[in-house]
């Protein structure tokens, strides 16, 4: 066992006013996927640059929010969906806690498309562009969550287990970290590393949510289910769930993007013939 660093939650205190590490690693990812995005040759090639990408992270960044607290009260508090109903001014207090990803990734997604549609771009290629630096953000966030203290994994004797401080006396997996390591650092290079590749477009959002879904659905036997749900369907959390749910919907979403792309022409003899479905790689 390893003592649990024990990093107080709130970076600056000014007053009534408190800024908090969770709060940071948000700025830090969207800071990063704005710069990323237009590191890349495809976001250049359909005008993701200054203005525009600036534009983008804020569409993000409202969706991910709003999406984030209403997906966790849908998916992790839907028995006290009455007490949000009776004070609908708790569904904006994020400061108590409580965000989900799978609610942040639609709301993402609706952001974004309601984003493209407004300034006319192709929203598959956008999504592919901004969905390679997903990652950064989620290791960040997860890093946000081992700092909170919050969101332990479950009793362990492994050595390098910890006591935190709101999971009682026995050591536990730091899941955070370890969700921090795969669904951020290794993801963020799978992804980085596919953009190169000559695929059709969309195929990134594919990838992500495939991987992301399979990368969590594991990771999930580490982490405690949330106290208040349990498991949900035999040994499963509901987080495993909605990542099934992320898996299937990889596949049918790359089956719909196959069947959609243009079919590529034969070449003529001594000709070089770029199938106008395909595209340069994202770097």
């Amino acid at each position: 066992m390893i003592p649990y660093p024990h990093i107080d939650p709130t970076l600056i205190r000014i007053g009534p006013i408190h800024v908090r590490w969770y709060g940071v690693m948000y700025v830090l990812g969207f800071l990063a996927a704005y710069v990323l995005i237009q590191r890349q040759t495809r976001s250049k090639s359909i005008g993701l640059q200054g203005n525009v990408a600036q534009d983008l992270v804020f569409y993000l960044a409202v969706g991910l929010v709003v999406g984030a607290r209403l997906g966790y009260i849908v998916f992790y508090q839907f028995e006290n969906l009455d007490h949000y109903l009776s004070r609908p001014l708790d569904i904006f207090a994020t400061w108590l806690g409580g965000m989900s990803f799978h609610g942040g990734l639609l709301g993402c997604v609706i952001a974004g498309w309601l984003f493209c549609r407004r300034r006319r771009l192709p929203f598959w290629a956008v999504a592919d562009s901004v969905t390679v630096t997903a990652p950064v953000g989620l290791g960040l966030g997860r890093l946000g969550n081992f700092i909170n203290g919050e969101l332990f994994g479950r009793p362990s004797d492994v050595p390098w287990a910890m006591i935190f401080p709101g999971g009682g006396p026995l050591a536990r997996h730091p899941s955070q970290l370890y969700e921090a390591f795969f669904e951020g650092a290794v993801l963020f290079g799978i992804l980085w590393g596919l953009r190169k590749r000559n695929f059709h477009d969309g195929f990134m959002v594919a990838a992500f949510l495939f991987l992301y879904g399979l990368f969590r659905f594991f990771l999930e036997f580490f982490r405690e289910p949330d106290p208040h749900l349990g498991f949900v369907l035999g040994p499963l959390s509901m987080g495993q769930l909605l990542c099934v749910g992320m898996i299937l919907a990889a596949v049918g979403l790359e089956a719909f993007l196959r069947r959609r792309a243009p079919t590529p022409k034969t070449p003529n003899a001594g000709q070089n013939v770029i199938s106008s479905g395909s595209r340069g790689p994202i770097t």
